[in-house]
């Protein structure tokens, strides 16, 4: 009887101790589970200022950091606004080519959306109607799909190679475009650089670093009143 009274009793002991020992256990494992818990941080994606054009927004013969698009990334890190740049330019761009890709930059939303084509649909005597459709066919595009982002459009001229009937009019096709879409209009994006030859490259059209950072004070004012 004493044997068996002894057995109950040690069987009630270990029986507590495997209870005690699982249920700490337990409370271990779940406050390990709790402390691995991801803290979940949401942060704002920047927004962002596309610049589609052709080779003076790629920054043609220099860095791309250089370019006028690199410029305003500079200034707005420098000012700490939550803004990022997008250079979408390509070397030779016409209209047409820019209003076929366009769709592959349309797939975030750009707060701001700064349109640099025609100058080669111009050196290259392409229709004067064909090159302003296109560029409605662009700013309809961005509008449609994102009715909210500001659209500047850069103005442009040539040189009178095709004659100086052709050039007038080229001339006038962006602030036709800029009134009928009502849209932002940069009068002539070279102002003060263009035909200078010591604000650009030996081929006379692309301009320099220094050229450059005159075509980024033309086009600042326009995009920092939009920030």
């Amino acid at each position: 009887m004493k044997i068996s009274k002894s057995i109950s009793i040690l069987s009630l002991i270990l029986f507590a101790f495997l209870t005690f020992s699982c249920g700490e256990n337990q409370a271990k494992k779940e406050e390990v589970i709790d402390t691995e818990q991801p803290t979940s941080t949401f942060e704002t994606p920047k927004q962002t200022i596309l610049f589609f054009g052709n080779s003076l927004t790629a920054g043609y013969g220099i860095d791309k950091e250089d370019a006028f698009a690199g410029l305003v990334q500079q200034r707005i890190d420098s000012l700490g606004l939550d803004y990022r740049v997008i250079n979408g330019g390509l070397s030779g761009e016409t209209t047409a080519g820019g209003l076929s890709r366009l769709d592959w930059f349309l797939e975030d939303e750009p707060a701001i959306f700064v349109l640099e084509l025609g100058g080669n649909d111009g050196l290259r005597g392409i229709l004067l109607s064909e090159t302003k459709s296109n560029l409605e066919k662009i700013i309809d595009k961005v509008r449609s799909k994102y009715p909210n982002t500001h659209i500047i459009l850069a103005g442009m001229q040539i040189p009178p190679n095709m004659g100086q009937e052709y050039t007038d009019e080229f001339k006038e096709i962006y602030p036709q475009v800029a009134k009928e879409k009502n849209v932002t209009l940069i009068p002539f994006l070279l102002e003060g650089v263009a035909g200078d030859p010591a604000l650009n490259l030996p081929d006379g059209i692309h301009p320099t670093e220094e050229g450059h950072q005159i075509v980024f004070e033309t086009v600042w004012p326009f995009i920092e009143e939009l920030i």
